[in-house]
C-alpha cells in the first residue's frame, strides 16, 4: 500500500448560515454540497456561492450527468437541478446509516458509515447489486478512471484512501491532518478530490496523486 500525507490544495468556506458539511458532488462546474437542510452550490474557480436549493440534505450527493441525489435519512432523493423538485424517492441500504454516495456505471454507490461498506444499488428501486466490505468507516465515496476511494473518519484521524473494488484491499492512503475529517468525498474527474468538511463547515480541494495510482494499479 502506498501511504503519504494529502496534499489541500484549497479550502472553501466557512459560509454564512453553513454549521456542517455532509455529502459533495460536481456537476463539470459547480460542486454542490450538503448542509442538513439545503444543497449548495459553489464555484470551485472563485470559492463564491451561486445558489442554492431547499431540500432536506442529511449525508451523500451524488450526479448522474442530469440530475442529483440526495440522501436524506433512510432513503435517496431524486432531485431536479433546476428546480429543485423532488422527482423520484428510493430507500437507502443502510437505513438512515448511510453517508458517501456516487454515481458511477448508471447505478449509485452507497456508503454505510459503521457498517464498514459500499454498496452498489439500482438507482430506480434501491435494490442492492452488490457489496463491497472495507477495514474503516465510510464517509464519501467516488469512483474515477476506474478507481475506487472512500473517506475515512474516526476519532480524530481522517483519509481518502483507494481500494480495490473486488477485494476491499486498501492500495492507496492520503492522510488528513489531525483534526481534519472528510465526510463528503468527490473527484473532479482529474486531479483532485472535493471534500466534505464536516462540522469546520468548509469544502477543501485535495489534489489526487496519478503517478501513484498509476504505480499501484493492478
Amino acid at each position: 500500500m502506498k501511504r503519504e500525507a494529502a496534499e489541500i490544495i484549497r479550502e472553501y468556506g466557512p459560509f454564512p448560515g453553513v454549521e456542517k458539511v455532509h455529502g459533495v458532488t460536481y456537476d463539470g462546474e459547480q460542486v454542490w454540497f450538503a448542509t442538513g437542510d439545503r444543497l449548495s452550490a459553489l464555484d470551485p474557480g472563485s470559492g463564491t456561492m451561486r445558489r442554492s436549493i431547499d431540500v432536506a440534505a442529511h449525508a451523500g450527493t451524488a450526479f448522474d450527468g442530469r440530475h442529483l441525489f440526495q440522501i436524506a435519512e433512510d432513503r435517496i432523493q431524486k432531485i431536479d437541478p433546476k428546480s429543485g423538485r423532488v422527482l423520484a424517492t428510493i430507500p437507502a441500504p443502510g437505513a438512515g446509516g448511510d453517508s458517501g454516495l456516487a454515481w458511477a456505471e448508471g447505478t449509485l454507490w452507497v456508503g454505510v458509515y459503521r457498517d464498514r461498506k459500499i454498496h452498489q444499488i439500482d438507482p430506480e428501486t434501491g435494490t442492492i447489486l452488490r457489496t463491497i466490505e472495507t477495514n474503516r468507516f465510510v464517509t464519501g465515496v467516488t469512483w474515477v478512471d476506474g478507481e475506487l476511494w472512500h473517506g475515512t473518519w474516526e476519532g480524530d484521524e481522517s483519509d481518502v484512501r483507494r481500494i480495490d473494488p473486488q477485494t476491499g484491499e486498501v492500495l492507496e492512503r492520503l492522510d488528513m491532518p489531525a483534526g481534519t475529517g472528510v465526510s463528503g468525498l468527490e473527484s473532479d474527474g482529474g486531479d483532485q478530490f472535493f471534500c466534505g468538511g464536516g462540522n469546520s463547515g468548509k469544502v477543501r480541494a485535495v489534489r489526487r496523486p496519478r503517478l501513484g495510482s498509476a504505480f499501484n494499479r493492478r
